[in-house]
């Protein structure tokens, strides 16, 4: 069954996220990372996000950036907002909270965040994958405290990136396509990362301001490292349930976004999430926005078109899309 066809049986009623194993993602027998792949298809087709487990990234590296965040965004707001991303010009630096309002018809999200792109750990005048970043262009801006924020926020980032980079194949065997067909749609990756504070809040969770209201994301794909033990992501499924996505010990969560979605004539799903901190504690988690490069025209791709389902969507410039996305989500 072509993956066209297969669209007809699409379920999206889920009731959990699926947890996959990406132990065997570079084993040397070839059935094996197609049947992790496989794995990766059924999730992205009936529910749009997955969680990950044995991705690769050390727990010091995770234990370092939660204790430079939390650090960093104690500061007085006043020091925080010397960057803020409205007056830095390429949407990086401080979110202030309630300054984005993601869902229509609410009041703003009720989240502070620290926005980068790509940066060597060791800094270079110029970097040709930051030339690239479209609207978000140029060098990432750095608080003055704490000492060690660009540290373990560049370590994290990386080691994110790595696991963006053990993704990708795996998607392209999914979508059976060759297994290096992201290679040269991916030299420069769009990665840009948003550090997230949430705080702890009351009220009905049906009322105008959430931690974030419901969207979908518009890049490929989303990496989310989520806080132990605190729950605030809730996944939107074809019933209209919303459905909590707790935090796993040792996984992280993967969710598609609109880019997959536009190219795979959506049969992967760019699934609505929403998060809302109602713990009473301070919340963080550290989303890694992976795209292709901005120059890459995305469109869908031949087995997921038939007459039966013609192509939804033209061609359009992964940079064009996301710069009219920001610009929708802050101005």
């Amino acid at each position: 069954m072509s993956l066209a066809e297969s669209a007809s049986i699409i379920d999206g009623a889920f009731q959990d996220i699926p947890v996959i194993d990406l132990s065997r993602a570079a084993s040397p027998d070839e059935n094996e990372r197609k049947a992790l792949a496989y794995q990766i298809r059924d999730a992205c087709m009936n529910v749009g996000f997955f969680y990950v487990k044995n991705h690769g990234i050390p727990q010091e590296c995770i234990d370092n950036v939660l204790e430079a965040n939390k650090e960093y965004f104690k500061l007085p707001t006043e020091e925080k907002l010397k960057l803020n991303h409205k007056i830095v010009a390429n949407f990086k630096g401080y979110t202030p909270l309630l300054d984005a309002n993601i869902e229509p018809g609410n009041s703003g999200d009720l989240h502070e965040a620290f926005q980068i792109g790509w940066e060597e750990l060791e800094a270079r005048a110029h970097d040709e994958k930051r030339a690239n970043d479209g609207a978000m262009a140029g060098a990432n801006v750095w608080p003055e405290h704490p000492e060690k924020y660009r540290e373990g926020m560049l370590k994290y980032y990386h080691a994110a990136v790595a696991v963006g980079r053990i993704l990708f194949p795996l998607f392209a065997l999914s979508l059976d396509l060759p297994e290096r067909y992201f290679d040269d749609k991916t030299k420069n990756s769009a990665a840009i990362m948003n550090a997230l504070h949430y705080p702890p809040q009351t009220g009905l969770a049906d009322d105008r301001i959430v931690g974030i209201g419901a969207h979908t994301d518009f890049e490929c794909f989303t990496i989310l490292w989520q806080q132990p033990g605190i729950q605030a992501l809730q996944v939107l499924n074809s019933q209209k349930q919303w459905i909590k996505a707790p935090p796993i010990d040792g996984t992280l969560v993967i969710n598609l976004g609109d880019q997959f979605a536009r190219w795979t004539n959506d049969i992967f799903k760019s699934t609505v999430h929403r998060a809302v901190n109602r713990n009473g504690v301070d919340r963080y988690s550290i989303p890694l926005f992976f795209g292709t490069d901005y120059d890459v025209n995305i469109e869908p791709i031949a087995s997921c078109v038939s007459a039966e389902r013609p192509a939804r969507y033209g061609p359009v410039s992964a940079g064009e899309y996301v710069n009219q996305r920001l610009k929708e989500m802050y101005y």
